[in-house]
């Protein structure tokens, strides 16, 4: 049974957290729009989605350092840099920056409205699925 759902809700499950890794990704080009040689980076959201559906998460983790034994244990999750691809710019720039703000607004919002498009309709899957188990 649990195996079912946690198929059912998959799709949405990785989408939603590639949509949170890539409005990360576009808002570190954001912050870096005023710094010399800093190359826009962005990564194929199909391609990303499609593997990790099909493969699962392959992120890296990480063991943090503790400094006193009473300090909790923990593994730290780092997105991984080798899918992320430089975006080419449609104006250089003289100090070599390759972040264009318009194109950065318009990846930003669509990304923020895709992430909550996504969000909605993980609800109504929820809510079809509450309605089928409540009497």
């Amino acid at each position: 049974m649990i195996d079912k759902l946690d198929a059912a809700f998959r799709f949405n499950r990785e989408a939603l957290n590639l949509r949170a890794e890539r409005q990360e990704v576009i808002a570190a080009n954001i912050a870096h729009a005023d710094t010399p040689n800093y190359k826009a980076r962005d990564f194929d959201f199909s391609a990303r989605l499609s593997d990790a559906v099909e493969r699962g998460r392959s992120s890296q983790s990480m063991s943090m350092s503790t400094t006193s034994s009473r300090h909790i244990e923990g593994q730290a999750q780092s997105a991984s840099d080798k899918d992320l691809l430089y975006r080419t710019p449609n104006q250089s720039s003289i100090d070599g920056n390759t972040v264009e703000m318009d194109v950065e607004r318009i990846a930003f919002a669509d990304n923020a409205l895709r992430y909550e498009s996504n969000l909605t309709v993980l609800n109504a899957k929820i809510k079809s699925l509450l309605s089928a188990v409540a009497p």
